[in-house]
């Protein structure tokens, strides 16, 4: 169980974020359209996993126009954004705001997705939404980023990520 916190108060997830060096739990989210977007379908690139509670507000807003700007432009790298929010929602939230470098990934259907990597709040006011992380995966799908925002109205260390992406760690 990690802690965060909602406005101060404390809330927490069910089980733990994986560790740097781990391998992630393979994932099987839906995508804007409905399909499958799973863990096999980005062989040979890294995976930055941009998790949030709800494209609805704007500091989760705000981490995918970053990611879409800045991390998409990388070499063999993909950013999934991953929330609770319906797929039809994305999508609109894609066209209106001309996201197009971003993956959108809804784990509405894939509950365990939240519980496997240890970002499904379990109590306060967003109890089963997801906790603001960033998880960035290698090839072999090991973790070599993690950054579970403690505050969830903050945003994420976006430098820290992207020294990682560009290997300045």
């Amino acid at each position: 169980m990690e802690t965060i916190y909602f406005k101060g108060t404390p809330c927490h997830t069910y089980g733990m974020v994986p560790s740097v060096g781990e391998t992630a739990p393979c994932y099987h989210l839906s995508g804007c359209d409905l399909s499958q977007v799973t863990c096999h379908d980005f062989p040979d690139k890294r995976v930055v996993l941009n998790i949030f509670p709800s494209l609805d507000t704007e500091v989760c807003a705000r981490s995918v126009r970053r990611f879409n700007k800045e991390a998409s432009e990388l070499k063999d790298t993909v950013v999934i954004c991953v929330s609770m929010d319906l797929p039809f929602a994305m999508g609109r939230f894609c066209t209106i705001e001309g996201i197009k470098d971003v993956v959108f990934a809804s784990a509405f259907r894939s509950p365990l997705f939240g519980q496997k990597f240890g970002v499904q709040i379990c109590d306060g006011p967003l109890a089963g939404l997801l906790a603001r992380t960033v998880i960035i995966l290698d090839k072999d799908r090991k973790v070599i980023f993690r950054d579970l925002v403690s505050e969830i109205t903050n945003e994420p260390d976006y430098d820290a990520a992207l020294r990682v992406l560009k290997g300045e760690y």
